[in-house]
């Protein structure tokens, strides 16, 4: 069980154009997990997953499934892998059982009628399976797109940009199948550009950007080890500029001068709380409140991409 169902070793994608869309990538899925790849737009999100689909053919590297060659045991592989793209491609005149139905022929599944109905009815699209696919609104022709995906019964799940263009409400009640899905066991992985669609869901994220992995981590290890907390100390009095005596710790004057902020890193031994609050009572600078809060993934996210720390 401690085998990772995915591993990808030393993936490389150069186009003709000498560009590289990824440079010798290396990550390990964990069985049953959600992990989010979060990335920019160009930054190698998509080509990472078509390369392990089968879709395009990486310059270099190798991907295990199950602890297998990707392309040694093709079939193996494939078999066990769903994947939902970023772009709607429906059959616009089937309806939605032939559509689903069909995807599972294409494996060479037999034909399993019971199982179709369930992947349906988990998916709130039974009411719809007489429906024609040009008739069905945008989300739910993205729930179509995961029933065709994992009517073969794969055991890994990529969703590309799964929320891409979708409303809020859509884009939660995605977020339940996605849970619902990792309950029965499959494991999910998808990339995303929304912060909070990995904040919200995933076990593990991986930062990608400009082909290369730069961060892979527990999401709550990201945050604590990534994330510096702040401290905000609301004035009595606004100032027009930090005193000179404040200079130790590198204060902002926010919010035109009625407050002054504090970053602080809270796993160190000290944190320069207790001396600062000291100092501002030996300047008699009075203050009416305070308040600290923790970096989000989004601040991390932008920090590691724009090349801060890593």
């Amino acid at each position: 069980m401690n085998e990772p169902v995915l591993s990808i070793r030393r993936l490389r994608k150069t186009y003709g154009t000498g560009t590289d869309a990824l440079k010798s990538v290396d990550l390990d899925i964990k069985r049953g997990e959600i992990f989010a790849l979060l990335g920019p737009n160009g930054a190698g999100k998509t080509t990472l997953i078509n390369i392990v689909c089968g879709i395009v053919t990486a310059s270099s590297g190798e991907v295990l499934v199950d602890g297998k060659n990707w392309r040694d045991d093709y079939r193996h592989a494939r078999g066990r892998i769903g994947l939902v793209p970023q772009e709607l491609t429906t059959e616009a005149f089937e309806s939605v059982w032939n559509t689903v139905n069909f995807s599972r022929g294409l494996f060479g599944k037999p034909r399993n009628e019971a199982y179709i109905e369930d992947l349906l009815k988990r998916l709130s699209l039974w009411d719809k399976r007489k429906t024609i696919m040009m008739h069905l609104s945008g989300g739910m022709k993205r729930r179509v797109m995961i029933a065709k995906a994992l009517s073969h019964e794969p055991e890994i799940l990529f969703l590309d940009e799964p929320t891409a263009g979708v409303d809020v409400e859509l884009r939660r009640d995605m977020w339940e199948i996605v849970r619902r899905l990792r309950d029965d066991g499959t494991t999910i992985i998808l990339t995303t550009h929304y912060i909070e669609e990995a904040e919200e869901m995933a076990d593990r994220v991986g930062v990608i950007s400009k082909g290369e992995l730069i961060a892979v981590e527990e999401k709550r290890e990201l945050m604590a080890k990534l994330g510096k907390k702040t401290l905000d100390v609301v004035l009595a009095e606004p100032m027009k500029a930090v005193p000179p005596e404040l200079a130790d710790w590198n204060l902002a004057l926010n919010d035109e001068g009625h407050m002054l902020r504090y970053q602080f890193d809270s796993h160190a031994e000290r944190t320069g709380i207790a001396s600062l609050m000291r100092r501002l009572s030996d300047l008699g600078i009075a203050y009416k409140d305070l308040s600290t809060h923790q970096s989000s993934l989004e601040e991390i996210f932008v920090e590691l991409v724009h090349g801060g720390r890593q």
